[in-house]
């Protein structure tokens, strides 16, 4: 499947905001469009302000655009708002937990760490990032793994977990307590742009 590997902060650069909580995309000058004088003067029209909303959330979940609109279809046949939904559905990702639980910096860290299969759900070995954790479920991480995440732990001094979840630094584990909702995820996005994009 194919896979963006390119340079992660020209991600940020093109839409405007830090897709990942690293001082590296967060730095100020970091925020001007890619190239070497970025856009002057150009405004986006209706459709261009709805593709970068799209392509924020993207970025931030590390998500390709053929499993995007699976999500997207998927949010739209349960019950609710559809952008509630859909961000819900993408912040259960088991790459997303390990981030917001902060046994990892970026989402592209946690997508290695479940593909290289250090990460156990419910005591069960799972090698799927997309894998859809639900409330009650438990992750722990293999021994192999744990000097990295204490590692990335202690660099992440300042960070908060998600409500929705509780972890437990000790053990390196983590459960979902409850489904996130809307105002619980720290990324900021208009979900009715990206709903309006695909109608």
């Amino acid at each position: 499947m194919a896979r963006y590997l390119g340079p992660k902060v020209k991600l940020s650069r093109r839409v405007g905001v830090p897709i990942a909580d690293i001082p590296k995309h967060t730095a100020k000058r970091q925020l001007t469009a890619p190239g070497p004088h970025g856009f002057r003067g150009r405004r986006l029209k209706d459709y261009g302000v709805r593709l970068v909303e799209k392509q924020k959330l993207r970025y931030h979940y590390n998500v390709l655009e053929k499993q995007f609109r699976r999500y997207i279809a998927q949010a739209s046949r349960m019950r609710g708002n559809t952008g509630e939904v859909l961000l819900q559905l993408l912040e259960q990702r088991l790459d997303n937990v390990l981030r917001r639980a902060g046994f990892v910096r970026t989402i592209w860290a946690a997508r290695q760490m479940v593909v290289h299969g250090h990460v156990l759900v419910n005591g069960k070995k799972v090698d799927r990032p997309s894998f859809a954790t639900s409330p009650g479920d438990i992750i722990t991480l293999k021994p192999g793994i744990h000097a990295l995440a204490r590692t990335n732990m202690e660099t992440l001094a300042g960070h908060i977990v998600s409500e929705w979840l509780t972890v437990n630094p000790a053990e390196l584990s983590c459960s979902v307590v409850a489904e996130p909702t809307a105002d619980q995820i720290p990324f900021d996005v208009n979900t009715n742009l990206i709903v309006e994009f695909y109608r």
